[in-house]
């Protein structure tokens, strides 16, 4: 099983695998009927979570209803203990939207709640992160998660998040972290060839390696950034990494 989801998520483009792969899943899901795992968010409960990954797939990761993954479920709780975004209607801006997020976002905050991408159908707003058409100061959140990994330069597009952030608004920003974790962000854009890449960043369409010094970089875009360590306080029940750590910038009320 997880050797043909790793064979489908790197040989199949994003974009088709968001249209089509949520029925199979769920006709899968009967076969890991039980009560070990559960997902906070469609509120289903499994024997346990399907693998995912490109080369090595993680197990215990993937819900075959929602399509939530460890660090959705993550987010998910963090945005429901720690912040306002369930109690009150947002401007929110979605960037490469996870559809298992979209609909229940989207009943939240209704019309203030915009995705964008630059290929998904599934967004609203065709964009590249690099030229956000946004005016400044429009929205209370952005939700960025691993996208900084594949564009060609993260720092202008965290500029431009915190442009459009409000005053006092913040935007969550989750990035890929390979062991070891460099002490400083690799990047090399000589290297294209996607073997090459996959070697150098984790994976083919990659083309930076984060380290330790990601938080320095979210200040260089002008947000105070954030180092929260929430999910050490989650229960196993929920498939989640006790090490991730959620990475938050906040637009400051001085700029």
């Amino acid at each position: 099983m997880k050797n043909l989801i790793a064979l489908l998520i790197r040989y199949i483009p994003r974009k088709y695998l968001q249209l089509f792969s949520g029925v199979g899943l769920k006709v899968l899901g009967i076969f890991y009927r039980g009560d070990i795992v559960e997902c906070p968010m469609c509120n289903h409960t499994y024997s346990k979570f399907l693998p995912y990954g490109r080369i090595n797939p993680r197990p215990n990761a993937l819900c075959p209803r929602c399509l939530s993954l460890e660090r959705h479920r993550l987010i998910w709780l963090y945005l429901q203990e720690k912040t306002n975004f369930f109690t009150t209607k947002l401007d929110v801006l979605h960037i490469a939207p996870e559809p298992c997020f979209m609909k229940r976002f989207e009943k939240q905050h209704g019309e203030k709640y915009i995705t964008a991408d630059i290929e998904s159908p599934l967004a609203k707003v065709k964009m590249d992160i690099h030229e956000i058409p946004f005016p400044e100061n429009h929205f209370d959140v952005v939700l960025c998660n691993h996208v900084l990994e594949h564009v060609q330069d993260d720092i202008k597009a965290m500029n431009e998040i915190n442009r459009v952030l409000k005053p006092g608004g913040w935007a969550i920003m989750q990035v890929p972290f390979f062991s070891p974790v460099p002490e400083v962000t690799y990047e090399d854009t000589s290297i294209t060839d996607p073997r090459e890449r996959e070697k150098a960043f984790g994976q083919d369409d990659h083309v930076r390696m984060f380290g330790k010094d990601y938080a320095k970089r979210i200040e260089r875009a002008g947000m105070k950034a954030e180092e929260n360590e929430f999910a050490k306080t989650q229960a196993d029940r929920y498939g989640i990494s006790k090490n991730e750590i959620i990475y938050l910038g906040r637009k400051e009320f001085n700029t």
